[in-house]
């Protein structure tokens, strides 16, 4: 009888674990391997700026929250990082949920010192954690300068930036 039951159990495991495989390569997993295989490469010159550009655009994706959509699968290339309404909502409601992400570009809300530190312990200039959606980053403090050089740079101006039109 242990057997059979054991048999039993093996069996229901191996049909979760085949239904959960189907599930991923149907949508999710294929997605995911997909995105990957267009995702860019880190640059190996072009000094800090390009490194920030990198960081910002293809591993943080800042532009998800501090660009304006023109439609849901379409950013406004000309308000680049320059703020937005959040299109985000809470899961469950939340008093201090923010309604806008701030501007990012160009002029930087705060001192280069003030951005490093958020960038790499997650606090603001005031002491407190940002709030959700924003991901509390901790960067080492060369990618956290780098991310601040681009940011102040013409680089990450509307013109300037790189091609990109969906999320």
């Amino acid at each position: 009888m242990w057997n059979h039951r054991r048999t039993f159990s093996v069996g229901v495991a191996m049909l979760l674990f085949g239904f959960l495989l189907a599930m991923m390569g149907g949508s999710g997993w294929t997605q995911t391997a997909n995105r990957f295989q267009g995702a860019k490469r880190e640059p190996s010159t072009g000094g800090p700026v390009a490194r920030g550009r990198y960081i910002v655009e293809d591993v943080a994706v800042c532009s998800q929250c501090h660009t304006p959509h023109n439609r849901p699968d379409s950013l406004d290339r000309m308000k680049w990082l320059q703020g937005a309404p959040l299109w985000l909502n809470p899961a469950i409601p939340a008093n201090d949920w923010p309604l806008e992400a701030p501007r990012i570009a160009g002029i930087v809300p705060g001192t280069d010192e003030d951005m490093v530190r958020l960038l790499t312990t997650g606090i603001w200039r005031d002491g407190k954690r940002l709030r959700p959606p924003m991901p509390q980053f901790r960067m080492n403090r060369e990618d956290a300068e780098a991310v601040v050089a681009y940011l102040k740079s013409g680089a990450a101006s509307p013109v300037q930036s790189r091609e990109q039109t969906s999320p």
